[in-house]
């Protein structure tokens, strides 16, 4: 067997090395994929895969067995040298407590991608930079505003990570990438940095904000805390942190960085030396310039971002840290204006879904924690909200609390709606609450839509901002979202049907 340590680039000898991969989604695929072409012998154990998976695991070689929270004979037989982990596994999950029993290492897909970045080089020979991007928010929005900030900077860039790409496909990817703009969920962000020969080394980092969330994942808060600042670890020329939130300024401070690194803060204010912020409605970069004493660069205005539906508060900041992120690979301010002017929202992110009777409907099935449903509310006023699903440990109180004045009423949906109907009669019991269950006729999304659509008036806003995950009723945020949509466009529908005397029948 091979040594772990010196498994440090594709040019390493991994043939005969036997690994486990925990988990068969996008994520476990690829390491699959990956680690049989090097030559490695490779056993997939997941509790559930689709045909397709199955069937393509076949093809390129690798074996299968199916498990859940017991150790299976074949993986006990298989006297694995390695295991890689999918994100969903917690840290405290059978298989991987039998791992540490047996003393196995154990990687995240991010540190096998790290080792094997050279697959593809660049013209001088080296692999692709790295741009790490994580936050409790914001995350996915970020990723691709620097990534086309990138590419509009002449840089052949591409997004990869949480954000969908796994990050093992894109370093395989024949024609190469100069600078992979890289989400990390707080779950991969546990698994890096914890092997010799495996430490990441960025060129920029950022955590955007810290709120609580996943913590039935990690066990507690300062862990949820710990994964999320360990982007900040190694990098070499900018650790980016929110100005408006203290959490990700004290983990830069924390951090051990290479030589020369610097702190780049982003904030909605005048900026500071160093910084990135807001003038008079123009942002503006106080960082990247020799003379930022005394002056500052212009990069856009906020009326470069209003088609694109970036310039509320939250969708700026995530404007200004792309930025950042951005002029520390060398982009110019031009280049950032216009990839701003060219940038649109993906789906599920505040994307109004539907406008009919004075009454708007706003899809962010995205905002699956506080964090992201408090700053889809705080922008709007009179809001029939949609919520609920897997609160996944978090107490919505204070979300509850702090939005109950602008709230016409709640639709609550999902398998923790009693914690949120608890947190509504102690800190908003002027509030209107309706429940919907999971087994309502026509789907409980038609349900929400029926419920919030009683009790909405002309110029409200019906709000899908869940604070929650989607998984005990949908199969991701995303046909969460769909269905919503769906259901509000069958809702209109019917509604101009009914207002429509041509379509009425005589008595």
């Amino acid at each position: 067997m091979p040594e772990l340590s010196e498994l440090t680039s594709w040019r390493s000898d991994w043939r005969g090395l036997r690994v486990a991969v925990l988990g068969l989604g996008v994520t476990g695929f690829s390491v699959a994929d990956t680690l049989v072409e090097l030559g490695a012998e490779v056993l997939v154990v997941a509790d559930r895969a689709s045909d397709e998976h199955r069937e393509l695991l076949d093809v390129i070689g690798a074996s299968f067995v199916r498990a859940d929270d017991t150790v299976p004979a074949a993986l006990a037989g298989f006297e694995a040298d390695l295991v890689v982990v999918s994100p969903g596994y917690p840290p405290r999950h059978p298989l991987l407590v039998w791992a540490a029993e047996h003393d196995l290492e154990v990687w995240g897909d991010i540190e096998l991608a790290w080792r094997l970045r050279d697959k593809v080089v660049r013209a001088d020979g080296t692999p692709a930079e790295w741009v790490c991007i994580t936050g409790t928010n914001g995350k996915t929005t970020t990723t691709r505003l620097t990534a086309s900030m990138l590419v509009a900077g002449g840089l052949r860039a591409a997004p990869a990570g949480n954000i969908g790409v796994p990050v093992l496909d894109a370093i395989r990817d024949p024609q190469g990438f100069e600078v992979l703009v890289i989400e990390l969920s707080s779950h991969q962000l546990h698994w890096v940095n914890r092997n010799a020969g495996g430490v990441l080394a960025p060129l920029a980092s950022v955590c955007l904000n810290l709120a609580d969330d996943h913590l039935e994942w990690h066990g507690s808060r300062d862990e949820y805390r710990g994964a999320k600042a360990k982007v900040y670890e190694n990098t070499r020329v900018a650790c980016v942190y929110n100005l408006a939130d203290p959490a990700t300024r004290e983990m830069v401070e924390e951090a051990e960085v290479q030589e020369g690194c610097r702190a780049i803060g982003f904030g909605l204010g005048v900026p500071g030396p160093s910084d990135l912020g807001l003038v008079e409605g123009i942002l503006v970069d106080r960082a990247f310039l020799d003379d930022r004493r005394t002056s500052a660069l212009e990069l856009a205005t906020m009326s470069d971002l209003a088609p694109g539906g970036l310039d509320s508060p939250h969708m700026t900041a995530n404007v200004l840290a792309a930025a950042a992120l951005a002029r520390a690979a060398g982009v110019e301010p031009a280049a950032i204006r216009d990839a701003v002017r060219a940038f649109r929202l993906d789906h599920h992110r505040t994307e109004v879904v539907g406008d009919g009777a004075g009454i708007t409907w706003i899809d962010d099935s995205k905002a699956t924690n506080a964090h992201a449903a408090d700053a889809a509310l705080s922008g709007l006023r009179n809001v029939v909200w949609i919520a609920g699903g897997l609160l996944k440990g978090i107490d919505p109180s204070p979300l509850v609390a702090k939005h109950a004045a602008r709230l016409r009423a709640a639709v609550l949906i999902g398998a923790d709606r009693s914690v949120l109907r608890e947190a509504f009669e102690r800190h908003a019991p002027g509030v209107t609450v309706l429940e919907v269950g999971g087994d309502e006729t026509g789907g409980v999304m038609s349900a929400a839509v029926r419920a919030a659509a009683s009790v909405a008036l002309p110029g409200d806003v019906v709000l899908l901002a869940p604070a929650a995950a989607s998984m005990d009723q949908f199969t991701d945020y995303a046909e969460r979202g769909a269905r919503f949509a769906e259901a509000v466009r069958e809702h209109l529908e019917g509604a101009d049907r009914d207002d429509d005397p041509t379509s009425r029948q005589e008595p």
